[in-house]
């Protein structure tokens, strides 16, 4: 995916600067593959993961702001099969003939436009706030402003966990 998508939007991979970001839409082995292909990674603010469940990616030029969607074609195990008819098994075509499908047969792609301006999804390195209710820093400018407070996500609504007690008293060794 990653190099076909570098194939369409003219970048050379692996990139060693930040002009290409990555938002993979599984967290899986997938990703594996779109680290080694393009040297984006979450620590360098170059990948981003939102697990949808799919094996799937968008690539966007950080710079002309285009953005492709890449995803493998929706029949693309029995194309395999066709590519591969000698393999022996259906995992061995697969294996094979994905190695020598052509890109545009192994994947669909096409031209997506971002729901969030480009500088939101970066967000601002170096940025720092401080919640007004839970008393947590914020980094990269992603506080949100409130009722007039500075708010992390978590204390304006957008938490992926709820606070609860403890089943039972965890001793700590020191």
């Amino acid at each position: 995916m990653a190099l076909y998508a570098a194939e369409i939007l003219g970048l050379d991979l692996p990139r060693q600067d930040k002009r290409l970001l990555v938002i993979a839409e599984t967290d899986g082995c997938t990703v594996d593959g779109l680290i080694a292909a393009t040297n984006c990674r979450v620590g360098s603010r170059t990948l981003r993961i939102l697990d949808l469940g799919k094996v799937a990616a968008t690539f966007t030029d950080t710079v002309t702001k285009v953005s492709i969607r890449i995803a493998p074609s929706a029949h693309i195990r029995t194309l395999a099969v066709e590519f591969a008819p000698d393999a022996g098994n259906r995992w061995r075509s697969m294996l094979q003939g994905y190695q020598i499908m052509p890109a545009d047969v192994l994947f669909t792609a096409g031209y997506v436009q971002l729901n969030e301006p480009m500088e939101q999804i970066l967000s601002k390195p170096g940025k720092k706030a401080v919640c007004e209710m839970c008393g947590e820093e914020i980094i990269n400018g992603r506080e949100v402003l409130k009722d007039k407070l500075i708010l992390c996500r978590t204390c304006a609504g957008e938490s992926y966990y709820q606070l609860s007690t403890m089943p039972h008293t965890l001793e700590i060794e020191h």
